[in-house]
């Protein structure tokens, strides 16, 4: 039976018998069911590989965000060692090192 089709006999059941927590709960289960199954077609990810390719996706995901972190922490380490580098400079220009090298 397609999902369509029980969606409609259990609101058909609901309006002719009431409803009661049973029947109202097979509603909302079967119509989120009938919502997820539309959203995974329209985003093409209905195929049998659709797991395997979300995986991937996920691992290169990953992948990237260690890159992209690295990538900072290279940076901020660089910025740093000029800083110091700098101060150290500014330091031997302050105590007259310069001279003790002419």
């Amino acid at each position: 039976m397609m999902r369509e089709d029980m969606l409609a006999r259990l609101l058909s059941q609901a309006a002719t018998e009431g409803s009661d927590l049973v029947t109202l709960r097979a509603v909302v289960e079967e119509a989120s069911e009938l919502g997820a199954n539309r959203v995974l077609v329209r985003m093409g990810l209905d195929d049998p590989g659709a797991r395997e390719d979300l995986s991937e996706l996920r691992e290169l995901l990953g992948a990237w965000r260690d890159a992209k972190r690295s990538a900072w922490k290279a940076a901020v380490d660089w910025i740093v060692r000029a800083a110091l580098a700098l101060l150290l400079i500014g330091l031997a220009v302050r105590f007259g090192a310069w001279e003790m090298l002419k």
